[in-house]
């Protein structure tokens, strides 16, 4: 036997959904190539948009969190919403914030 990864009763080995919750019992793929290289780029438009507004002072007051909480999130595999995404993308780089929407993986 083995359990639901949504709900977490138990289920029949051989299941295909949950019979409590209607969820899928299949394993999801792994986190494809083209979401880590969206990543990777996000990170380093972030970083150089708190570098292009450092001689103003005020914004690295949100540039700067801003920065290191997507750094975290994507350590640790924690969603961003798309309120972040958007705040990223008006407040720190153009190009960072549209990558973090293009980017599905990370909702």
């Amino acid at each position: 036997m083995k359990y639901c990864k949504n709900c977490g009763s138990q289920i029949e080995d051989e299941a295909v959904v949950c019979v409590s919750c209607g969820c899928s019992t299949a394993t999801q793929p792994a986190k494809s190539e083209t979401s880590s290289t969206l990543k990777l780029i996000a990170k380093i438009f972030m970083i150089l948009g708190c570098i292009a507004f450092g001689w103003t002072l005020i914004p690295l007051c949100w540039t700067v969190p801003m920065t290191v909480h997507y750094w975290k999130a994507c350590k640790n595999n924690q969603p961003v919403g798309i309120g972040f995404k958007v705040c990223s993308l008006l407040f720190v780089s153009l190009i960072a914030g549209v990558l973090m929407l293009i980017d599905s993986d990370n909702n």
